[in-house]
């Protein structure tokens, strides 16, 4: 049986074992953040996403309902 290949590999320089202490925390961190990220919401599934908003009532509000950013 042959021996696992080490997880880190140090290819030059003199590292303390500080230093790689400190490597693979935060290199351990980083990977733990990225599998808390969220996911992107998908809102294509969301059945609310194909109701439409209620309208606007009052003077103006047909016009107003075609302009970006008025609601």
């Amino acid at each position: 049986m042959s021996e696992p290949e080490p997880y880190l590999r140090i290819v030059r320089g003199d590292a303390t074992t500080e230093e790689i202490a400190a490597l693979v925390a935060a290199l351990s961190l980083r990977t733990v953040a990225e599998a808390k990220a969220v996911p992107p919401v998908n809102n294509w599934r969301n059945p609310a996403h194909r109701m439409r908003r209620a309208l606007s009532h009052g003077t103006g509000a047909w016009r107003a309902a075609f302009r970006p950013g008025h609601r």
